[in-house]
């Protein structure tokens, strides 16, 4: 379990309204299946034989083979077509309500199931802007950053899916949230200046919400017990907790009591050795006032 989430391969050709099924990702793949075959179906049953039916669609038989052989997953813009072309009265558009479940890598998945389902997420981070608070510029200038480099397809997928994250701003009751970062990383020109501006414009935005708690560690702070990388702690409704660090544990997931309390006490003290969030938010506005 990462807070932040990590970056996941996927295949894909840049031209095809679709992206790479996961072979992991056992439901997924169950999933996409299902949907391939009802689409087969519905084509043969209406009698239009594949490269046909790519014809109308305005696609490759090939992608419509993939497709229907689960082998990748379509858009929703496909997914309307398909329903147009076929006059299937809204059965295949309204599968999308699946398919929307797993179009995104299971890590991604699983990481944002964890984020709906917390009341309370702390996370210290070190080397980079979190993702909950990133702009689409901002991400899509660290995916494209990658090495090996994705491929434009990967890099949008990628995007869309730690922005879909951020649903967790809108839900009621809001969770509270707290996010420490170092000075660095809100220095570090990342999108080139406009995007950076964008970046640094778009925390301060969420620094003013009610929810949220946004402080920053300066440089001139020395050392703290952040410095072994990042640490994150989720709390949930039933009393449970979660959390990781790359310093403690083998950098592994822990719910244990004890572990957690050892993360909580590392947390409290970078936070104490921080600037207070009043603070942090005129630092910014300085770093910005800067360019």
């Amino acid at each position: 379990m990462s807070v932040d989430g990590g970056a996941v391969r996927l295949g894909g050709e840049a031209d095809e309204p679709g992206w790479e099924v996961d072979p992991d990702d056992e439901w997924g793949v169950a999933v996409i299946a299902t949907v391939g075959r009802q689409l087969k179906l519905r084509r043969e049953a209406v009698g239009m034989r594949a490269a046909e039916f790519g014809a109308a669609m305005g696609y490759g038989e090939d992608l419509v083979y993939k497709i229907e052989g689960g082998k990748r997953i379509p858009r929703e813009e496909y997914l309307d077509k398909a329903d147009e072309v076929l006059r299937a009265g809204g059965l295949i558009s309204a599968t999308w309500e699946d398919v929307r479940k797993v179009r995104y890598p299971k890590s991604v998945r699983a990481l944002a199931d964890l984020e709906a389902k917390a009341v309370e997420i702390g996370v210290y981070v070190g080397l980079s802007i979190h993702g909950l608070l990133q702009t689409p510029e901002h991400a899509r200038a660290l995916f494209e950053a990658w090495q090996p480099p994705y491929s434009e397809e990967e890099v949008e997928r990628l995007v869309e899916a730690r922005m879909a994250r951020k649903s967790i701003f809108e839900r009621s009751p809001a969770p509270a949230l707290s996010f420490v970062l170092e000075e660095a990383t809100l220095r570090r020109r990342v999108g080139g200046t406009m995007g950076w501006r964008q970046q640094l414009e778009h925390m301060l935005e969420a620094g003013r919400l009610r929810n949220v708690t946004l402080q920053v560690m300066p440089t001139s702070a020395g050392a703290h017990p952040g410095l072994d990388g990042r640490i994150e702690v989720l709390k949930f409704a039933d009393g449970t907790a979660a959390g990781r660090s790359d310093g403690a544990f083998n950098g592994r997931p822990t719910s244990d009591p004890k572990q957690l309390r050892i993360l909580e006490l590392r947390y409290g003290t970078i936070r104490a050795q921080a600037l207070t969030p009043r603070e942090s938010l005129a630092f910014i506005e300085r770093v910005l006032g800067e360019t």
